[in-house]
């Protein structure tokens, strides 16, 4: 099994430590390795829909940020990550006490890097696939950002 250079490693957990949306939802990195990245949030009161499900937007929010991390982890040390596109289809209510969200790297380029994510609802230890995305990612530089 590969696993990261201790350098980027640290700039992608430093980085995932910078996202402001992902500590409001109380976001949390389970695992990063070369090409995957999965990451786990409460489904908490602030981002429940009115049905009392979490939201679209929480599932959309952990699903591409986990992709997009997996796609950092193959960058470049210098480069940061942005999403260019991403799809997602909703399969079921995310129903649980927290989503889990596996994203991993399809195809690493130098400029582009295609992108996936699986979405869970988890409960007790078990665990309903709620959505899967599928997206593009591109290196961008500390310029690019500002």
């Amino acid at each position: 099994m590969t696993t990261l250079s201790p350098a980027i490693d640290r700039k992608t957990r430093e980085s995932f430590a910078r996202q402001a949306l992902m500590t409001t939802f109380g976001a949390t990195i389970l695992d990063l390795a070369p090409g995957a990245c999965t990451l786990a949030a409460p489904i908490l009161p602030l981002a429940r829909q009115q049905h009392g499900v979490g939201h679209a937007g929480l599932t959309f929010a952990l699903g591409d940020t986990a992709a997009g991390y997996a796609a950092l982890t193959l960058m470049p040390e210098e480069a940061e990550v942005m999403t260019v596109e991403m799809k997602i289809n909703l399969l079921a209510p995310a129903a649980g006490d927290r989503l889990v969200a596996a994203g991993r790297v399809i195809r690493a380029g130098r400029r582009i890097s295609a992108v996936t994510a699986e979405v869970f609802a988890e409960t007790g230890g078990s665990r309903d696939l709620i959505a899967i995305l599928q997206g593009t990612m591109v290196p961008v530089t500390a310029r690019a950002r500002t």
